[in-house]
């Protein structure tokens, strides 16, 4: 059966995490160089040159991670052809998340109807995602779940100092998803490598303070980042990460087909690309469109290299990020996925189930209101019994 067939959670043989889902979702607003050039003292050119990046996608009054994380679920969902109930495990990786808790996870698991799933979050700043892939590919395997769902989104324009140069002109908004499916048909993410160095901390940070947002507002919390000692760092392990991936698979760096990876600054790509002694044409780039989306940014770049034909079954694709933490990663990926329409019944379906998850979701909270009236009522009850008896009855 195929890596899209339904599996028993117990079948014999080897198990395989298989990609068999994916969807992005960006917001409307296009803030572009010439539009920064407006609020600091930069220009297009300077902006292009430093960091390869044309313009950024910036959330609305009406975005945020879990409104862009469910579009994003949802395609990733529809194009796997399976319904949402079926999903065991949800996780989030974000580095600007709605609430510190309860989890973006949560949220959008509630939103989706996965009402059989787990959920929580994973904060490793830009390597969120990777670090999310790790664990949900792992529990895959070890037989734990069968599918999971996979999520990377952030809304980084609300964190960065607009009156910041160096950091301003980098980020963008944005949210990319995938669903993970068990099968023991070979391939699909075949391994994982997740590090982090704590000593680095200081070097990336959201720290507290009053700043400029780019429409004139002033909020607290910004992105603090020592540019210098980022790239540094970031040159040294992208190509470190990408040559350990490929090393334990018994493979080498000529033997893979793509990588993509974290869109943070194309001099950081451009570095790699000369550690790994490779050309850039087995890199794939979109930072010019997104700016550094921080966990969306390899699930967004996975999904335009697969619309633009740049991905096919049987490739192998290395998806290697760093972040703030320090940390970084790499994930090495057999692609045995052909882009295949999905049944329009099972869409139909599962556009009502969408529909059945929110009045469900609505029931349940009334449900609670009315259950937190009647225990007041009965507890006023039983204390007015108590007065009438006196302390001695």
């Amino acid at each position: 059966m195929g890596v899209n067939g339904s599996r028993p959670r117990g079948f014999n043989g080897t198990r395989y995490a298989h990609i068999i889902g994916w969807g992005v979702d960006v917001p409307e607003h296009v803030m572009t160089n010439h539009d920064i050039e407006k609020l600091v003292e930069t220009s297009d050119q300077w902006i292009r040159e430093r960091t390869g990046i044309h313009e950024r996608r910036i959330a609305g009054d009406r975005d945020n991670v879990v409104t862009m994380g469910v579009r994003a679920a949802r395609r990733a969902i529809q194009r796997a052809g399976i319904l949402s109930h079926e999903i065991d495990l949800v996780i989030v990786a974000t580095s600007s998340p709605l609430h510190l808790f309860p989890a973006t996870a949560c949220l959008i698991q509630d939103r989706i109807g996965a009402s059989d799933a787990g959920a929580f979050d994973v904060l490793a700043a830009c390597t969120g995602f990777i670090y999310a892939l790790g664990l949900a590919s792992a529990q895959i395997k070890a037989g734990m779940i069968d599918t999971a769902l996979v999520i990377g989104t952030e809304t980084l324009s609300r964190l960065v100092d607009w009156s910041d140069r160096s950091t301003c002109i980098l980020f963008g908004d944005g949210a990319g998803a995938f669903v993970l499916k068990a099968s023991d048909q070979p391939g699909g993410v075949q391994d994982v490598i997740m590090h982090a160095d704590g000593s680095g901390a200081d070097h990336l940070y959201v720290g507290s303070g009053i700043r400029p947002t780019w429409d004139g507002e002033q909020t607290e919390q910004r992105i603090d980042m020592n540019g210098r000692e980022v790239f540094r760092f970031a040159s040294r392990v992208m190509s470190a990460a990408t040559e350990e991936i490929t090393q334990r698979a018994g493979l080498h760096v000529e033997d893979v087909d793509l990588i993509i990876p974290h869109q943070a600054n194309v001099r950081i790509i451009q570095a790699a690309a000369r550690g790994l002694k490779l050309p850039m044409d087995r890199f794939f780039v979109n930072i010019e469109k997104y700016g550094n989306t921080s966990t969306a940014s390899i699930p967004l770049a996975v999904v335009e290299a697969l619309e633009s034909g740049r991905v096919g079954p049987g490739d192998r694709l290395v998806l290697v990020g760093f972040g703030s933490g320090l940390t970084w990663g790499a994930a090495l990926v057999e692609w045995e996925v052909e882009q295949t329409p999905g049944s329009v019944m099972r869409e139909a379906m599962q556009e009502a189930y969408y529909i059945f998850a929110y009045v469900r979701s609505f029931l349940r909270r009334l449900f609670r209101i009315v259950e937190t009236v009647v225990f007041k009522s009965h507890r006023v009850k039983d204390n007015t019994r108590k007065r009438r008896r006196g302390p001695d009855n």
